[in-house]
């Protein structure tokens, strides 16, 4: 039976939360991200760990089938591969920074500028969108250091919490791209091995549901239910049972991480008592 080749990034940020995903779709790998190769041996697929900026070119030549990389990885290197599922972790975006005791009134800023950074190609695109010329200085690593050593007056980089830019005295001034990871595939891949994917996609989706999700248990008065399964639809609607004290039931439903607060809000108002929220492990819909 043919494996699924899958390309994990060998080392950064991405890497755990890879793993642990895979892992939470009840996949078992057997050794670490310190080899080139892990195998997997309840589940038809083989891991490859390889550095991120070369999963896109080797999804595209089918020296892997499918990987998880950044969004931003894959829109820099341009290659002929296909992003499947969005997979909601590793969110960042990628943004320009400039000195922190600069003034900045806009884009015109960088006019004349050189800015300097690891993704020259979206950086490029996004200057030609906004008829900017600038000078575009390709580093790799320790992009925003670039300003103090007189390297450039400006940087593009990904950012997650601004930290860094912080402590290398710059500021974030213009988003010009959202990323998180993603998965990518081949074109061209087998019947087998589309069928092997869409397995690994339908568990994936289940348990992103789950983190996405939370059951919820609650007491409340008979005449309240009706106001109540307006707000807690739950995957179709409510289960709704009989509680021992005469007027009262039991509601059970799936709420959504985000609505969480607003929806608990309005079901204490409605009297709504005994609230349960409960972590859902995985969720098929």
């Amino acid at each position: 039976m043919s494996k699924l080749k899958i390309a994990v990034q060998k080392s950064g940020r991405l890497t755990e939360k890879s793993l642990n995903l895979l892992e939470e779709c009840g996949i078992k790998i057997s050794n670490g991200a310190r080899k080139l190769k892990a195998d997997v041996a309840n589940f038809p697929i083989e891991i490859l760990f390889l550095r991120d900026d070369d999963i896109p070119q080797y999804v595209e030549q089918g020296v892997a089938d499918i990987g998880i990389l950044g969004q931003n990885e894959v829109s820099e290197r341009g290659k002929d591969a296909q992003v499947i599922e969005n997979l909601g972790f590793a969110a960042c975006r990628m943004s320009l920074a400039i000195p922190k005791d600069e003034s900045y009134n806009g884009i015109s800023y960088f006019e004349g500028k050189r800015i300097a950074t690891s993704y020259p190609k979206i950086l490029t695109e996004f200057f030609l969108e906004n008829d900017i010329t600038a000078t575009i200085e390709e580093i790799s690593g320790s992009v925003e250091i670039a300003p103090g050593i007189g390297l450039a007056e400006a940087i593009f980089d990904i950012v997650s919490t601004g930290s860094t830019l912080l402590m290398n005295g710059l500021k974030e001034v213009e988003v010009v791209a959202k990323s998180q990871a993603v998965m990518i595939a081949n074109k061209t891949l087998s019947e087998e091995k589309q069928q092997i994917l869409d397995q690994l996609l339908f568990r994936i989706r289940a348990v992103r549901s789950a983190k996405e999700n939370k059951y919820i248990l609650l007491n409340a008065p008979n005449e309240a239910l009706d106001a109540i399964c307006k707000i807690l639809p739950g995957m179709k609607s409510p289960t709704i049972l009989p509680l021992a004290e005469r007027g009262w039931s039991s509601l059970h439903a799936v709420v959504r991480e985000s609505e969480f607060w607003e929806i608990i809000d309005q079901l204490k108002n409605l009297g709504a008592q005994g609230i349960l929220v409960i972590p859902i492990e995985k969720m098929v819909l």
